[in-house]
């Protein structure tokens, strides 16, 4: 007999705050890139009690979503390599989700880099925007939706 599937969370704080907290490097160091987003569930409502963590290479950000959905997180831009366009990746955890939900976040600009990207090839073209954020003043914005119009591309691992 199998054991049946619980929902991830709701997250009571163990852990957190994240030695190093939502910056995987610190503002305002050379190529430090601020990004600020909200969290929405399929009904468009923010979701105040998400975990999210962003990833690459060897940094590594950790941080909750606040009563508005809000999180923010400073990471490096990585560098073009193996023919990927620059990116980090992004875990999310949330109340409702049987199992983690992962994706990526693209850096705007890179036009070029992010037309090749062969993980972006596979995504359709009307939802590849899901993927890549948005110049939003002194941040970039990445908006990540779980499911509904505009939901973001979450990949099977």
């Amino acid at each position: 007999m199998r054991t049946p599937s619980q929902t991830v969370g709701p997250f009571f704080g163990f852990a957190l705050p994240f030695d190093g907290g939502a910056d995987a490097v610190p503002p305002g160091s050379a190529g430090a890139v601020r990004v600020e987003g909200q969290v929405f569930d399929g009904a468009g409502d923010l979701v105040p009690d998400a975990l999210l963590e962003v990833w690459q290479g060897e940094q590594f950000a950790r941080c909750r979503t606040d009563a508005e959905g809000a999180f923010q997180f400073t990471v490096r831009k990585p560098a073009t390599s193996s023919g990927q366009a620059p990116f980090v990746n992004v875990t999310v955890l949330a109340r409702g989700l049987l199992r983690q939900l992962v994706s990526r976040m693209y850096f705007p600009g890179e036009e070029d880099a992010n037309r090749t990207d062969p993980v972006l090839q596979y995504v359709d073209a009307d939802r590849r925007e899901t993927l890549i954020a948005r110049p939003g003043g002194a941040a970039l914005r990445f908006d990540i939706h779980l499911q509904g119009e505009g939901e973001t591309v979450f990949f099977a691992l």
